[in-house]
């Protein structure tokens, strides 16, 4: 089996009391991921070595099967398959139309392109009307929403989440858990940090733990 990441013997070390381990961690496509443990565990840092934004210090990362290559056309080439959602994204002022073409707009896709995608991706995240509203006129929630369909209309393999369901109230959770079944059923693979492990078995995902930077998958 070809998994979608493979990680040996890595270590990255943050200042001088931290340093996040991975003996060995397999990834799986088309599967949901659910990175768990407390704060300052090493969550983000992981979800930062996977989206290609921290080079680990030591050990292996292959994609696809393949070891990362350093070049910068390769890495933009990988980049572009892989996205990540911020906790706190940040989202530009205007409309929500306007942040979702800004990615699509770098990849020089073209207008009716960037509409039929804009189009297609808000119902997803069930904010269907939306397109035009201004941004400093959402809730948090909305927020979250416009973020995710940000990443997802790029259409990328892999979707990184970083705490995605930490804002999100208790009546919005069953929604968004099954969004997320939803996306990788369609072939997405998703691989999301949180406080909560039983939202592994919520989200019948694979349970990766992370503690005191020590990473078990």
């Amino acid at each position: 089996m070809e998994f979608v990441y493979t990680l040996k013997n890595i270590e990255h070390r943050l200042g001088e009391n931290f340093c996040l381990k991975v003996p060995q961690l397999d990834i799986d496509r088309h599967k949901i991921h659910v990175v768990s443990g407390p704060n300052g565990a090493g969550k983000s840092t992981l979800l930062r070595i996977l989206a290609l934004l921290l080079k680990p210090q030591q050990g292996a990362l292959c994609f696809s099967g393949q070891p990362i290559d350093p070049s910068p056309r390769s890495q933009l080439s990988l980049r572009r398959k892989i996205t990540l959602v911020a906790q706190s994204p940040y989202l530009l002022q205007g409309s929500v139309f306007s942040n979702l073409a800004f990615g699509l707009k770098i990849r020089q896709i073209n207008r009716a392109e960037q509409e039929q995608r804009i189009s297609e991706t808000l119902p997803i995240v069930g904010l269907t009307d939306f397109s035009q509203r201004p941004i400093k006129e959402l809730s948090g929630g909305e927020n979250q929403r416009v973020a995710l369909a940000r990443a997802l209309v790029l259409n990328p393999e892999v979707l990184l989440l970083d705490e995605p369901t930490a804002n999100i109230d208790h009546d919005s959770l069953s929604d968004f858990e099954q969004l997320l079944r939803s996306l990788a059923k369609n072939g997405m693979t998703i691989i999301m940090s949180t406080h909560d492990p039983a939202q592994a078995e919520r989200l019948n995902g694979h349970l990766i733990k992370v503690q005191n930077g020590m990473v078990k998958g």
